[in-house]
Parts: structure tokens; C-alpha cells; sequence
């Protein structure tokens, strides 16, 4: 099965401003997380949900009436997970190129209508480029390991 990342491109609307005058985080994340279920869907072919966003980076401000764009591509599957690496882009309309904004991974569970796991088509890393985003989700996991036992006297 190819890995063809999925792409989200369109003009940020004044409904979109946060109290800085700039987009507002929450409305990045909506953009995160609807990519990110195309993109799982897709490869999964079922229904997915969301059950990890971690370490959402944001880098600069996007500025209203900017085009965003919103990339997302699986990265690592597990037998039912879908690790989705999502990239967030804004360009003025006046300028040529794209600058990152965002950042983030986002983890997908394809499930049935009762809410059961499914499997999923396993994704076999082949650039070079490939095998380093399917490492780096790997130790993104240890890391959440560490971070659930931390809060587990919390929860």
C-alpha cells in the first residue's frame, strides 16, 4: 500500500482569530485532527479515533486571510494504531513558499461499530527518510510509556 501523505490546503477566516489577532491554537487543532482521520482513515479503511496527540509544537503564528496548508502522513502502525506525523504550513497569499508553523504526531485506533479494535495494513518504512520518522515515533512512544506512569498516581 503506498503512504501518499494526505493534504489539507485552504485560506484561514476571520472566524479563526484568537484574542492576539492571530489563528487560534484550538482552530490548529481542529485542522490537526481532521487531517489526521483522513489520513488514518484512509490507510486503516476503516473508522478511526483518536487516542494520542502529544507534544503539539507550534512555532510561529499563522495570520488570518493566510492559505494553510496541513500535511499528514502515516509514519508507524501497529497492530490497530496508525502513528500520523502532521505538519502545519501558512504562506501569505502574495508569497510563493510555505513556512512551518506546527507541529505534532497524532495516534489513530481503527475500530469497528462497536468500538473494537481492528487491525490495520502494516506500513513498511523504505527511504532512508522513512526508516528516521518510523524510529522517531518508536521513541516517541517510549516517552509516552514514561509520561503514563508518571501521571498514573494522578489519575
Amino acid at each position: 500500500m503506498q503512504n501518499k501523505p494526505i493534504t489539507f490546503q485552504f485560506i484561514s477566516e476571520p472566524s479563526d482569530v484568537n484574542y492576539g489577532g492571530n489563528v487560534h491554537g484550538g482552530s490548529v487543532m481542529k485542522w490537526i485532527d481532521q487531517a489526521g482521520y483522513a489520513c488514518a482513515t484512509t490507510w486503516s479503511g476503516n473508522y478511526s479515533v483518536t487516542v494520542y496527540v502529544g507534544g503539539i509544537r507550534f512555532y510561529e503564528p499563522i495570520k488570518i486571510g493566510e492559505v494553510v496548508r496541513v500535511d499528514a502522513q502515516v509514519i508507524y502502525t501497529g497492530k490497530s494504531s496508525m502513528h500520523i506525523s502532521i505538519n502545519v504550513f501558512s504562506r501569505n497569499l502574495k508569497q510563493p513558499t510555505f513556512d512551518k508553523k506546527t507541529h505534532c504526531i497524532i495516534v489513530f485506533v481503527a475500530v469497528d461499530e462497536n468500538g473494537k479494535k481492528l487491525p490495520v495494513p502494516v506500513w513498511v518504512p523504505e527511504t532512508e527518510e522513512e526508516k528516521q520518522q518510523e524510529r522517531y515515533a518508536k521513541r516517541l512512544m517510549d516517552l509516552r510509556t514514561q509520561i503514563e506512569d508518571e501521571m498514573k498516581p494522578f489519575l
